[in-house]
């Protein structure tokens, strides 16, 4: 079975940074985020959030990982980007996307401002001093700007005005909660770990149950699930209709991280442990191999084709679970999926992931990255593989976190 040693491991996490290094970097402003399978170049204009944010956690990961001080020079580059480009000193926020500099869109996002905090906490974790006010400061943004405190959760947007729009979704809560829990990491404020149970526990109790145990993706206003937004647009990349296989392994993962903080609440692993077998259940590719991207209300499949982003949340979920509860499930699961990564996904030529593939896992395209894809997620799990196997290397067989 391929990636079973942290050797390897390691060596397929730098086959993604050699992917996007030094090719990603544009000297003047930021990175580019545009990506063939061969790493040219394309739409070298536009920067979008997500990918700003992502490639500082990239180089700030990179840069702990191997002592390398270039990657910490490149991390502060990125860091100097997001404040300089995408931060609006007018609304005080920062764009979602930027062509020619210019923001496309006065909406801003949960999600985005998410994603500056998490690369804050990388920049933080990896020796930036000065990320830590930053860190700090954008918490403050988050809770002010998009936190609904009669509600215990978290809206999407805001407009020009800064006024809250009308859409919400499961998808935010998720990405808030884990910067919460990156930030708990570089500050210990015990605060920001009950803010992250506190929400959870809206999430799972309130919403989970319109969706018989998983999580709708869309709401209304008052948090009631919306079945007709996007309901023609079940491939659209940010948005889709139905229930989501990649969201719902995130939240396993992430339920399994915050019961490895709060053993109290065995519920939480409880949730995450159902809610993983489930989503193996209802979207593997029993002919294929590999997670599919939807299913319906019934659990049948919706979109048969395969992300990469989804995959890497069902091996880092596995990881998680494995290291958890030493459960032989979790690991078979974790060789199911590594199987379907190593033959599908991993470019062993170029370095990278593959981004979507068809059911039976061709290409659709040569083009590999582009936003919100750096890989991120893919890395995420070979990071929690790579804890599961120093343990097993050391003879560690002690139940506990990745």
């Amino acid at each position: 079975m391929p990636m079973t040693s942290s050797r390897e491991i390691a060596h397929q996490i730098d086959r993604i940074v050699q992917f996007y290094h030094p090719r990603c970097i544009d000297t003047h402003s930021g990175f580019y985020h545009y990506f063939t399978d061969d790493g040219q170049t394309y739409n070298p204009l536009r920067r979008h959030l997500l990918s700003s944010a992502g490639f500082v956690s990239l180089y700030a990961d990179e840069a702990r990982r191997s002592g390398s001080g270039e990657a910490l020079g490149w991390t502060r580059h990125g860091l100097r980007y997001l404040a300089s480009a995408h931060f609006e000193t007018r609304t005080r926020d920062y764009a979602w996307m930027l062509d020619h500099g210019e923001p496309v869109s006065k909406t801003h996002r949960a999600t985005g401002l998410a994603a500056v905090l998490g690369a804050y906490a990388a920049a933080a974790k990896a020796g930036i001093e000065e990320a830590v006010a930053m860190l700090k400061l954008e918490l403050s943004r988050l809770q002010t700007r998009y936190f609904d405190g009669s509600q215990c959760l978290y809206v999407d947007e805001t407009d020009g005005l800064g006024q809250w729009t009308l859409r919400r979704s499961a998808r935010t809560q998720h990405d808030v909660l884990k910067a919460l829990m990156a930030a708990f990491e570089v500050t210990r404020d015990p605060a920001l770990l009950e803010r992250a149970l506190a929400v959870t526990t809206v999430v799972w109790q309130r919403l989970a149950p319109a969706g018989d145990g998983w999580l709708w993706p869309h709401y209304d206003a008052e948090w009631h699930p919306d079945f007709e937004f996007h309901r023609d647009e079940i491939d659209d990349r940010l948005q889709p209709w139905g229930f989501q296989i990649g969201e719902q392994m995130a939240w396993a993962r992430l339920l399994a991280t915050l019961f490895s903080h709060f053993p109290g609440k065995g519920w939480l692993l409880e949730c995450s442990q159902r809610l993983f077998t489930e989503s193996m259940a209802a979207g593997w590719d029993a002919r294929n191999g590999g997670l599919i991207q939807s299913v319906n209300f019934d659990r049948t499949p919706l979109v048969r084709d395969k992300l990469s982003w989804v995959q890497a949340e069902g091996l880092a979920a596995a990881a998680e679970l494995q290291a958890l509860t030493n459960e032989a499930r979790f690991g078979r699961a974790l060789d199911r999926l590594m199987s379907t990564v190593w033959q599908h996904f991993i470019d062993h030529t170029h370095g990278g992931w593959y981004d979507r593939l068809t059911p039976d896992n061709r290409r659709y395209s040569r083009e590999k990255s582009r936003p919100p894809k750096v890989d991120q997620a893919p890395l995420e799990a070979l990071f929690a593989l790579s804890v599961l196997a120093e343990r097993r290397e050391s003879g560690d067989t002690r139940i506990a976190r990745v």
